[in-house]
């Protein structure tokens, strides 16, 4: 029985060695395909990486573009909108975007519209008659007679 005993310790450890060897070939295959497999992932994220890096220098370079296209489409509003209001200062009128300049031309108008009124009202106070003032006799009340004379004798045509 010993010697069955010593035949199957045998038997197992050389079963053992042989399934612990075939289990590291598979474990050894295994992690030899999941390393190309990494491999793989990693130059797909690489590439991956390198395409979003163009893109997004493309899209840098179309914003730049846009900027300068936005900036000079303002500049040029800015010029139309101080020719189609000639009687506003041009240095009131101003800004850096559409909203701005359309902002400063309705505040220049509203100033421009409160000045006007205020001149109108002025104007209206000082009225001067047109034509020459109608001719109306002098008052005599508080002359002295001799100056009573005076004036009558200039009416006259006299002296």
């Amino acid at each position: 029985m010993e010697n069955e005993n010593k035949e199957s310790q045998e038997t197992r450890e050389t079963t053992n060695e042989v399934s612990t060897h075939e289990d590291l070939e598979v474990i050894k295959a295994q992690l030899e395909e999941e390393q190309a497999t990494f491999a793989e992932a990693k130059v797909a994220a690489e590439a991956a990486l390198a395409e979003k890096d163009a893109r997004i220098a493309e899209l840098l370079a179309e914003g730049a573009a846009i900027s300068e296209a936005n900036a000079l489409a303002v500049a040029k509003y800015l010029d139309a909108v101080r020719l189609a209001n000639p009687t506003i200062p041009q240095d009131i009128i101003a800004g850096d975007t559409i909203e701005e300049i359309d902002a400063s031309v309705e505040k220049a108008q509203a100033i421009a519209e409160a000045v006007k009124k205020k001149l109108e009202a002025e104007t209206k106070e000082t009225r001067v008659p047109v034509g020459a003032p109608p001719r109306a006799e002098i008052s005599l009340e508080g002359l002295t007679p001799r100056e009573k004379i005076a004036a009558g004798i200039q009416q006259k045509g006299g002296m």
